[in-house]
């Protein structure tokens, strides 16, 4: 499991103002799906050596956790999958793909780093 960390890596600070309170979830959700494409590494989630279209992602908060120095979550990850030239005339093929990260927030920086956990649908 590697941890992959991005040139600049996104901040949660609207997240982490909420972190143990109710909201927490709803807003690293919000944030986590308004993220630039190409930000998180969905790359492991494709299932069929397609590439990781990640326009219209929707993110579901898993679990989450104190790590003293950061907030953890795991987060499912739901996008889609393009696959070229394998269907008639070459057209590529949109598949549905899920991914399961760990994003660790860092209490003083509020920068997260990306963990994958999972992938599969």
């Amino acid at each position: 499991m590697a941890v992959t960390v991005v040139a600049k890596p996104p901040e949660f600070r609207q997240s982490l103002r909420t972190w143990g309170d109710d909201s927490f979830a709803r807003r690293l959700k919000r944030e986590l799906e308004s993220l630039p494409p190409g930000t998180l590494p969905l790359q492991a989630g494709v299932a069929r050596g397609g590439l990781p279209d990640d326009t219209a992602l929707t993110a579901t908060v898993l679990r989450t956790r104190d790590a003293g120095h950061s907030v953890q979550a795991d987060v499912g990850i739901f996008f889609t999958e393009i696959v070229a030239g394998c269907s008639c005339g070459d057209e590529p093929v949109e598949l549905n793909a899920y991914c399961e990260l760990r994003v660790g927030i860092d209490k003083q920086t509020a920068r997260g780093v990306f963990r994958v956990l999972a992938s599969s649908l």
